[in-house]
């Protein structure tokens, strides 16, 4: 049963070295998350469960123990899923949205529970993602699940995705449903308006929307910005 969950945005920019001189202005985000993994580890879950985005055919199940790295974008820095066994050769490596909650775990020196990851797209249907959910939730008596995921990145005319008026309204009402913990809203949220806003975070929101049926969480809304014009969202839910 789910105990416990955090939201955070996934954007690399996240980690201090790929931001680099504009690391600072993610620093209120950065905190935020901080705040919202440790309510994770005060809950003493048996499991953990971080669920993000990713491309198509990079979806499932990533074991405890998965690497990951930045080297992408030009970082040699490189990240670990929870505990695992370190001399196993994975059959991939963490996606993007992945490696930044290993990152924020490692950041908090995780250890509270074992952590298993699992990417999800943007073409998972919302009945597809709430049924990945509740079976994320009863997984173990006391499950937390870490909801990685951007909000839409349409915020302003030099947002990933240009403008678009209909943006700040759905991180508005993104930002309202996880602060008050309201599955139904999270339910509702459209995927078609999702993709053409490039919210990242409708999937896993909706992923935690099911693991959190019927368990009476109360939400709290830690952070909400827009920086480079997309939506990062933080809350957590107990």
């Amino acid at each position: 049963m789910l105990v416990a969950a955090a939201v955070c945005p996934c954007p690399p920019l996240l980690v201090p070295e790929v931001a680099a001189g504009a690391a600072p202005e993610l620093d209120a985000a950065r905190e935020a998350c901080a705040d919202a993994v440790g309510v994770l580890a005060a809950a003493r879950p048996d499991l953990l469960i971080v669920v993000g985005p990713v491309e198509p055919g990079a979806d499932g199940v990533y074991p405890a123990g998965t690497p990951g790295s930045f080297r992408g974008f030009g970082v040699d820095l490189a990240v670990r899923l929870g505990a695992g066994p370190a001399d196993r050769q994975p059959e991939r490596e963490l996606p993007y949205s992945l490696a930044v909650g290993a990152w924020l775990l490692g950041r908090a020196r995780w250890d509270a529970c074992p952590v298993e990851g699992l990417g999800v797209t943007a073409e998972l249907a919302p009945d597809a993602a709430l049924e990945l959910g509740r079976r994320a939730g009863a997984r173990a008596p006391r499950v937390a699940v870490l909801a990685m995921g951007d909000g839409s990145a349409c915020r302003t005319l030099k947002a990933p995705g240009y403008l678009d008026a209909r943006a700040e309204g759905f991180d508005a009402d993104a930002a309202r449903a996880l602060g008050a913990a309201d599955i139904d809203a999270l339910k509702s949220l459209d995927p078609a308006l999702a993709r053409q806003l490039q919210a990242a975070g409708r999937a896993p929101w909706q992923v935690l929307a099911g693991a959190a049926e019927d368990t009476g969480k109360a939400g709290r809304l830690l952070h909400e910005d827009a920086p480079y014009g997309v939506g990062y969202l933080v809350a957590t839910w107990t």
